[in-house]
């Protein structure tokens, strides 16, 4: 797995941030102080303050066996 920074794209910092919204709005605990009480609020600004990380899988690429025919 390889750790990239929040701002790798937008589109995973949107998804990221949708994620860690849910889990907010499922009980999980904040991890820093916001000024915000809206979910999505909350977790964008935990990403700024980097209390919140992105692990992208590596890229798996499976090897071509040529078989006889």
């Amino acid at each position: 797995m390889t750790t990239e920074s929040p701002f790798h794209n937008k589109y995973s910092l949107v998804r990221g941030a949708a994620r860690r919204a849910r889990q907010l709005q499922s009980g999980a605990a904040p991890l820093g102080a916001s000024k915000s009480m809206k979910a999505c609020r909350i977790a964008q600004d935990e990403i700024r303050e980097g209390h919140v990380k992105f692990v992208l899988p590596e890229q798996v690429v499976e090897p071509i066996i040529d078989l006889p025919h």
